[in-house]
């Protein structure tokens, strides 16, 4: 088995400028949101890259892409049906070739030398099938993402078969269906939002996308894919950050800096500012 594409969706109406924002990477140097994504991609070894775009916003996202461009195919969702139309429209892309997939709107600091997505790209190589990071999430977050239940596999302490997905389950959805051996109580495996998928994939949402009844959903799809094929999960002890909450963006900003080459000036920096507030308080309380 061997990854050589990936697609990034980008095209969802609250989504679509946060790839554009800028932020100073780990290195020290200023760089777009979407280009610190397309610099994950190819850590982990892919040089062709599909983007999911609102046909409005090509011209934006190729300028911010820079000299990356020349490996970025744009695709346009002109229908707006959600995230797995999206993926859906880079079928002709994807083709019959397993593929890496990230949301635009993310970013991955990992704890190692090896990248987030190459740590998964690697496992999906080494065990010829898809596979998706998720991360041990407590009940409370688990409106904000979409969720498994698994089995550990014999001799590994992070890698599950998958049994049954579910799309941001409710805390009495997942009591009942996703309970996975092993894990502290009220915690669960929830997407950490990188996959390796296989054509298998494609074929489930082209079938969703014409059921005109059904509006095309990645978790239905993965769901229906463990049923069909051999489908693992990766624990992921890395970090995620997703750009889009509130305060994301700086909380993203503060991740890439105290993982970077300026830690040491950036939290003397954050210890001037609290003393700084600290004096203001005293200040204030003598007056």
């Amino acid at each position: 088995m061997k990854v050589a594409k990936a697609i990034v969706t980008a095209a969802a109406r609250g989504q679509r400028s946060l790839p554009l924002q800028t932020l100073i990477d780990r290195d020290g140097q200023q760089k777009s949101v979407l280009g610190i994504v397309i610099e994950e991609i190819m850590r982990a070894g892919i040089q062709e890259i599909c983007l999911i775009v609102h046909p409005d916003d090509e011209t934006a996202y190729r300028s911010v892409a820079g000299d990356a461009a020349r490996h970025v195919t744009f695709v346009p969702q002109h229908d707006h049906r959600g995230y797995g139309h999206a993926l859906w429209c880079a079928r002709a892309f994807a083709g019959t070739e397993p593929f890496l997939h990230l949301v635009g709107d993310h970013l991955y600091v990992s704890r190692t030398s090896t990248g987030c997505a190459q740590r998964i790209v690697e496992t999906a190589v080494k065990e010829s099938c898809a596979i998706s990071g998720v991360q041990p999430t407590r009940e409370a977050l688990l409106p904000n993402f979409g969720a498994l239940s698994g089995k550990r596999i014999s001799g590994r302490t992070d890698l599950y078969t998958v049994d049954h997905v579910i799309e941001k389950p409710s805390p009495t959805e997942a009591e009942q269906h996703l309970i996975t051996p092993g894990l502290r109580a009220g915690h669960y495996l929830c997407f950490f939002g990188i996959h390796v998928l296989t054509p298998a994939v494609m074929e489930i949402l082209d079938a969703q996308v014409a059921a005109a009844d059904r509006v095309p959903t990645i978790s239905a799809a993965l769901r229906e894919l463990a049923g069909k094929e051999k489908y693992l999960a990766l624990e992921m002890h890395d970090y995620r950050y997703n750009v889009g909450v509130k305060y994301g963006l700086l909380n993203a900003q503060f991740a890439l800096a105290l993982s970077g080459n300026d830690r040491e000036d950036v939290v003397a920096m954050l210890m001037e500012l609290l003393l700084q507030r600290e004096q203001h308080a005293q200040d204030r309380g003598v007056a």
